[in-house]
C-alpha cells in the first residue's frame, strides 16, 4: 500500500542512519519498526495491584471497641450523638 507520511526530521534521520547501518532498505527499516512499536502499543499496560499496608494504630487508653456509639460520643463528643 502506498501512502504519504510525514515523518519529524529527528525521526527520518535516525531511520536513515540505521538503513545504512543494517544496509536495508528505508521502507524495510521503517516497516519493522512500526511493527515492533504497533506490537508494543497493543498490549495492556503491566501495573501492579494497588495494595494498602495495614498499621497497627491500636486505641488510646480508656477507648473500647465493644461499644461503638459510646466510642463515637467519646471522640467527637456528646453533640454528635
Amino acid at each position: 500500500m502506498r501512502t504519504t507520511l510525514t515523518l519529524d526530521e529527528d525521526v527520518a534521520e535516525r531511520t536513515r542512519k540505521l538503513a545504512h547501518r543494517l544496509r536495508k532498505p528505508f521502507k524495510a527499516v521503517l516497516n519493522e519498526a512500526l511493527r515492533s512499536g504497533l506490537a508494543q502499543a497493543e498490549q495492556p499496560l503491566k501495573r501492579r495491584p494497588y495494595r494498602t499496608e495495614p498499621h497497627a494504630m491500636g486505641l488510646r487508653k480508656g477507648r473500647n471497641l465493644d461499644n461503638i456509639q459510646e466510642l463515637i460520643a467519646q471522640v467527637e463528643g456528646e453533640a454528635f450523638r
